[in-house]
């Protein structure tokens, strides 16, 4: 189980930056928005589902006050994020412009290093509940874990996809492209490694770990899911796949507990 649920995202970004091979030409800009959408959403429902509402049951004892552990582990996860944000250039795949320090790193480097990004937070989010689950006395089972990483594995498949069809567009080859593609999911496990890691140190600071995860997925959702989505031309079919996920997200969390 511990294996299955370390490596199922990392698959399923692998599995779709296989679709470089399958697929011709760029993804259609509704398809685009849509895969976007669908992300946002199962990211959103995994962090309060798997992450906050665990995190606040682990601090019950606190009474009205429980929910302040999540709240300050919410805030220094989105804040972690804001500083990788800073300190690593990156390129998102609408912008023109590259983000943090300046770089001489190549346009394909970056826009992988965006990627990446992106897949440490939902490293972190399986690493903390699984952590939680080998410590025992919560009330994380082995089956709401691997609930949240085949969530999270779902919302990679098309990940990958928008990831490595880009870069084949910048004649870089269908194979260089798959080979980035995957790389920028394998931060994913090792993320979660140092979760755990860090929870057999600071044990009674687990709940903040499972909050701080959920801050750091619901940054990414807000700062470039939800943008690239909405932008230009306007539509309906990013909120319809935000639904969708959200609720995909909810039912697995919910019925597999």
């Amino acid at each position: 189980m511990l294996s299955a649920a370390l490596l199922l995202p990392f698959l399923g970004t692998t599995a779709g930056a296989l679709c470089v091979f399958a697929l011709r030409g760029a993804l259609s800009d509704r398809l685009r928005k849509t895969l976007l959408g669908l992300s946002s959403g199962v990211m959103t429902a995994a962090s309060v589902w798997s992450l906050l509402i665990p995190a606040m049951d682990q601090c019950a004892e606190m009474g009205r006050l429980a929910f302040l552990p999540a709240a300050v582990g919410c805030a220094l996860g989105f804040l972690f994020l804001l500083l990788l944000d800073q300190v690593i250039p990156h390129l998102h795949a609408d912008a023109t412009e590259p983000e943090g320090p300046r770089s001489s790193l190549r346009r394909t480097t970056m826009l992988c290093l965006a990627v990446t990004l992106h897949n440490i937070p939902e490293g972190m989010a399986v690493g903390a509940v699984l952590a939680a689950f080998l410590q025992g006395g919560t009330d994380i089972t082995g089956s709401a874990v691997l609930a949240l990483s085949l969530g999270i594995a779902l919302q990679n498949f098309p990940e990958g996809a928008v990831v490595s069809m880009p870069l084949a567009g910048e004649d870089n080859g269908r194979a260089k492209s798959f080979l980035y593609g995957m790389l920028s999911g394998i931060v994913e496990p090792l993320a979660a490694i140092v979760m755990i890691l860090l929870s057999a140190w600071l044990l009674p600071a687990l709940p903040y770990l499972l909050a701080a995860a959920a801050g750091a997925m619901l940054y990414v959702v807000f700062e470039e899911l939800i943008p690239e989505a909405s932008g230009e031309p306007h539509s309906n079919i990013p909120t319809l796949g935000f639904a969708f996920g959200f609720l995909l997200m909810m039912a697995l969390d919910v019925a597999l507990a």
